[in-house]
């Protein structure tokens, strides 16, 4: 305490120490002014600043020792006596309830893990009766009617695979196997999935891929490539989809280009948001708006870069940029 004391004054004692200094400065170099009388004078005056100093330490610091003395013997009574019990009672009601509310939470994880799975159960079971009514389809002579129908059955194919796989999206790392896979036999696998849906609306695709192989994960590359054609198919009519590959700067490209209506620029900005649709075709009852949000969270873990470009009424441009082959190596051991 005596330091701080000492420290907080620093300031005071300078100036006091500067002015005995400074005086016998004078008298040293003014020979009119007697050098022993004026040495005799700050002797002097450094005993009574001193005494002064001294008084002051202990006047000043009764008030900070009472405090601290106050605090100690505080402490000592919180550990030496018991809560009271009103403070026995609110410590056993916060108890309580902090341990319901741990409860709680686990169990509302527990039904939650549990309704997920029985989601992802139910609609496993709902593939099998949708791939005989595909057989049946296929059995159909009447070709407008069928074609009706496989459209229906598309409809639900597709609406059922993004369920399945927004659920799986939270656990997208534990599902991962990044390795060589052929570009093109996944893009004409899910262009053939949605075959009888162009024939209907007369769309057909220009395949250009300079770039057949590339790293990434075949399950989850073919669901991203599939809500890009299937959109780019929705929003188009009677006009060639492009889906073209290609590297630049050593890395590769894969662009799925529609000449469809476009999407206005304002919604640009908005168009991986969850659940958002459009503005200009606010009350269009087809849009889910999911398609291009699990498709942006899916490319997240893949390390893919995806973009969209568009001009209003003459068409869009979805562009995937894959990793280069090092940016997967911290992704060889999941």
């Amino acid at each position: 305490m005596i330091r701080n004391f000492l420290i907080e004054r620093s300031s005071w004692i300078l100036l006091f120490v500067s002015l005995q200094v400074l005086s016998l400065f004078m008298a040293y170099v003014d020979v009119t002014i007697p050098f022993g009388s004026m040495l005799y004078v700050s002797f002097l005056s450094l005993v009574l600043f001193t005494v002064f100093l001294v008084t002051r330490y202990f006047k000043e610091t009764r008030f900070y020792r009472s405090l601290i003395e106050r605090e100690i013997n505080l402490d000592f009574t919180e550990m030496a006596e018991p809560n009271s019990p009103f403070e026995t009672i609110v410590e056993h009601s916060i108890t309580e309830q902090t341990s319901w509310l741990k409860s709680e939470l686990s169990t509302n994880l527990i039904t939650l893990e549990q309704e997920k799975d029985d989601l992802l159960s139910w609609i496993h079971e709902v593939k099998t009766p949708l791939t005989a009514m595909q057989l049946m389809i296929g059995r159909i002579e009447n070709e407008p009617l069928k074609a009706q129908l496989n459209h229906e059955w598309l409809r639900i194919h597709l609406l059922l695979d993004q369920q399945l796989h927004q659920k799986r999206l939270t656990v997208i790392e534990n599902d991962l196997y990044i390795e060589q896979i052929n570009l093109e036999s996944i893009v004409f696998r899910e262009i053939k999935t949605v075959q009888s849906w162009c024939i209907q609306k007369g769309i057909g695709f220009d395949i250009q891929l300079e770039i057949t192989d590339v790293l990434s994960d075949a399950k989850w590359l073919s669901f991203i490539t599939r809500q890009l054609v299937t959109n780019a198919i929705k929003y188009s009519e009677k006009r060639d989809i492009i889906i073209r590959s290609y590297a630049k700067d050593g890395q590769t490209f894969l662009d799925v280009t529609d000449m469809g209506r476009g999407i206005d620029p304002k919604d640009i900005s908005r168009i991986f948001d969850k659940g958002f649709t459009s503005t200009t075709h606010h009350r269009e009852q087809a849009s889910t708006g999911i398609g291009l949000y699990l498709a942006k969270k899916a490319t997240i873990p893949l390390l893919i870069e995806i973009d969209i470009k568009s001009t209003l009424h003459q068409g869009t441009t979805a562009t995937l940029a894959f990793p280069k082959r090092n940016e997967f190596l911290n992704l060889q051991s999941v």
